[in-house]
């Protein structure tokens, strides 16, 4: 473990100390996944990434992903943070795309630049697909709001784009910033499915130019509130594309996240239906050096 290259990230920020900070662990293939497990729950961040060689293999680099209490197959902001070390700290020039082998397959990231440095970088997601949908009141409890407080022109429902989330659209700013996860209520609803995690939006925003304000909550990872979340941001993109909550075939918006918890995120969501009924999922954000060291 002596000597393995570390980095801090702000993920999702256009400023240091904002967004969702990941810890990358660099040259990590010597380690075992008892030891990456060890690692994550040590850092304690949301989610540890895992660049197991400065090597590509297949054409995309081996990452593993780990929050502090499991191993997950994707995630949003890890996978971007990771290409943002890729190119900064190992490729060193502009490239037009990273791939990174992760277990739910190779996802592709596409960087902008701006003085010679990543600026935006774009993460193509997989095809959603959209699965059970759930009772208004069921999850009125878990979230401690009121059902007229919850959007019921759209449905509360489960979509993937590589990590579950069930989305939940409420009618205002206010319900979201009052929300509150009931733990009883939340591990009983998750207890016999796959899903995990739970997104709650509305239209409304804190800030001007802004298209939608976003809460995460996933206990059941060790992440009691998420400050930023590009995995299930692009499930809420494909849902607003399934259900036409904007009214249109492709989006091109802003998402706010992490305000109630002082982290405030700025995520990019691009999406589009196209002639055959597949929906295409972009999801974008700047990521931010904030600390490297080495491991003793």
């Amino acid at each position: 473990m002596e000597n393995l290259a570390f980095y801090i990230v702000d993920v999702f920020a256009e400023e240091k100390y904002a967004g969702n900070q990941l810890a990358v662990i660099r040259d990590a293939q010597t380690l075992s996944a008892i030891e990456m497990q060890k690692m994550a729950k040590e850092m304690h961040f949301s989610e540890t990434t895992f660049l197991l060689s400065d090597k590509k293999r297949k054409g995309g680099y081996d990452v593993r992903i780990f929050t502090p209490e499991n191993e997950l197959p994707f995630a949003g902001h890890p996978t971007l943070g990771t290409a943002f070390i890729i190119l900064r700290e190992i490729i060193q020039k502009r490239a037009h795309h990273v791939f990174l082998n992760l277990k739910v397959g190779q996802i592709e990231v596409t960087p902008t630049f701006i003085n010679g440095q990543p600026d935006v970088l774009w993460m193509k997601q997989i095809q959603p697909t959209f699965s059970k949908t759930f009772n208004t009141e069921d999850i009125s409890k878990v979230i401690s709001l009121d059902t007229s407080e919850i959007d019921t022109m759209f449905p509360i429902q489960e979509v993937s784009t590589g990590v579950p989330g069930i989305i939940v659209p409420l009618k205002t700013l206010s319900a979201v910033k009052k929300a509150k996860i009931n733990r009883d209520k939340y591990y009983r609803l998750i207890e016999n499915i796959d899903v995990k995690s739970l997104l709650i939006f509305s239209p409304e925003t804190y800030r001007k130019g802004n298209h939608i304000n976003v809460r995460f909550f996933a206990d059941y990872y060790g992440i009691p509130e998420d400050p930023a979340t590009g995995s299930v941001n692009g499930c809420l993109a494909a849902y607003l594309i399934k259900h036409n909550y904007f009214g249109q075939t492709q989006i091109n918006i802003r998402v706010e996240q992490g305000y109630e918890i002082g982290r405030p995120s700025l995520l990019m969501l691009k999406a589009e239906e196209d002639m055959q009924g597949k929906i295409h999922v972009n999801v974008g954000g700047k990521a931010i050096l904030v600390a490297k060291g080495n491991l003793i």
